[in-house]
């Protein structure tokens, strides 16, 4: 596993968040980007602290369908993520920073997305966030997915049955900060 703070180069090429893949791992914050599957199980055990009675796990599917406005877009067979990973990680990072400071009792705080071929059924992101309580666990993980939607650089490429394009809803990226918490969340 790569010292805290560490990073590799691109192309990206892994081994199970370890070699050759943009990551950042600390005592409490775990942030990569890799074309490796992704393992809720792994994120899940590591948030895990004695002080916290909360771990909120939100793991992002690839499904079958999409929607662009009203119309549904059926018989999606995968999604291709690309990124620009050198900026995915300080996103990450700044996602973690604004979340500790709207809940002061965040424990561990974990963003790992993948890039590449995700097929139907697979986790493309996984967001994890320990509290010593549930309401912050739960506020704070809904933040993170929304936080990182919004402001990290990840773009994904929809196929489906007689065609392909790049994902619906995509808006240019904001900073944490800007990210709204649930209603009547954060401090």
């Amino acid at each position: 596993m790569p010292k805290s703070g560490t990073r590799s180069s691109v192309p990206l090429r892994c081994n199970r968040y370890a070699q050759d893949v943009l990551v950042e791992k600390s005592a409490d914050d775990w942030f990569a980007i890799t074309d490796e599957p992704l393992s809720v199980g792994e994120l899940y055990d590591w948030a895990v602290r004695p002080d916290c009675g909360a771990v909120v796990v939100f793991s992002g599917t690839v499904r079958d369908h999409a929607i662009e406005g009203e119309q549904l877009r059926s018989g999606v067979e995968f999604l291709e993520y690309e990124a620009y990973a050198e900026e995915v990680i300080p996103r990450f990072r700044s996602i973690a920073v604004e979340a500790r400071q709207r809940w002061n009792e965040i424990g561990r705080f974990a963003l790992v997305h993948r890039v590449g071929r995700i097929e139907l059924g697979e986790s493309s992101v996984i967001a994890v966030v320990s509290a010593a309580h549930r309401p912050e666990a739960f506020e704070a993980a809904r933040f993170a997915i929304d936080a990182l939607k919004s402001s990290a650089p990840i773009w994904k490429h929809e196929t489906w049955d007689g065609g392909s394009d790049w994902g619906t809803g995509a808006k240019a990226p904001v900073n944490a900060s800007q990210v709204r918490s649930p209603e009547g969340a954060g401090h």
